[in-house]
């Protein structure tokens, strides 16, 4: 273990990342799953990343967030996977000081990004539906561009000072993090000084992070399933609601799993409950959403034949 000497305290500076220690006869079988879901979130995301930004029937507003949240998964799972597979693979645990705040800013950033741009999608969907006469005019290319970058830029900045103060707390004791990756509830167990303030800190912070997107996403989905609702013929209700489901199964899986982690009682929850249940949000659900909006969205499933048809003229699907 690498240290610095600072008075009567060798400072860490570097971690050891225990993973899934406790299954050592699983380690391979580990390795081949993760490395599985990690192919097939990246080449589902950028499939449909190039399938948006090729076919120009979906150079709309709601398929120019959804490439974005693609985007985002990528950029999530490829923060994490690689280095728990390394993990898995060699059996070298350790991370730099710097690599563990690198990681958990950037698992930070990319959390609070989709949080806002799931909120901008809602918006999306509430103006195609609720106010369909003005959508255009209301959602126009500039200010859906504006709602990404800002959905981009406030994800950078909001976890910026949680981790900031994180990073400058001194760790001279256990440098074991008993998580896959460098999650601050664990990371935070480890300092050897009072950690009470950023811990609050780290509170209020995720809590204007994920919940007021939250009320802004529920507002707008009851607002949509209101209008849905008053419309007369079942076809015209289906067709809505056809538009939105997806978008609606997304959200579900996101904040369902935000809400378990963090909102459900602490003392109820150990750190393995935790670490296991942290491969909803971080593995699994990237990998479901392009398959979600796949095979729910009609017009992505057309787009997909047309693609298919252009490469293979005599492919049908």
């Amino acid at each position: 273990m690498a240290g610095l000497e600072k008075g009567n305290h060798t400072l860490i500076t570097e971690f050891l990342l225990v993973g899934f220690e406790t299954f050592p006869k699983l380690q391979i079988t580990l390795f081949v799953v993760f490395f599985v879901i990690y192919l097939a979130t990246i080449a589902g995301n950028l499939l449909l990343i190039l399938t948006v930004w090729t076919d120009h029937h979906l150079h709309t507003p709601m398929y120019f967030f959804l490439s974005n949240l693609s985007f985002l998964e990528t950029g999530y799972v490829s923060n994490i996977i690689p280095r728990l597979l390394v993990s898995l693979a060699t059996g070298d645990k350790t991370i730099s000081l710097l690599g563990c705040f690198l990681q958990l800013f950037v698992f930070s950033f990319l959390g609070a990004t989709e949080c806002f741009l799931l909120t901008g999608m809602s918006y999306d969907r509430y103006l195609a539906i609720c106010d369909p006469l003005h959508y255009a005019s209301n959602m126009s290319p500039r200010f859906s561009f504006l709602l990404a970058f800002a959905s981009w830029a406030l994800g950078f900045v909001a976890p910026s000072f949680t981790v900031i103060m994180a990073s400058l707390l001194p760790f001279c004791g256990p440098h074991e993090i008993n998580h896959f990756f460098c999650d601050l509830t664990a990371v935070l167990k480890l300092p050897c000084t009072d950690t009470s303030l950023i811990e609050i800190a780290a509170l209020i912070s995720a809590s204007i992070i994920s919940m007021i997107p939250f009320v802004l996403t529920i507002t707008s989905y009851v607002y949509v399933i209101l209008t849905i609702l008053r419309i007369p013929s079942t076809t015209g209700r289906k067709k809505s609601f056809s538009t939105c489901s997806s978008h609606l199964i997304v959200v579900s899986m996101f904040y369902g799993a935000l809400i378990i982690m963090y909102v459900a009682p602490s003392g109820n929850q150990s750190l393995d409950f935790n670490k296991v249940f942290s491969l909803l949000y971080t593995v699994v659900t990237p990998m479901f959403n392009p398959i979600v909006y796949s095979l729910r969205n009609q017009e992505v499933k057309d787009a997909l034949r047309r693609a298919i048809g252009k490469m293979w003229p005599s492919t049908k699907m």
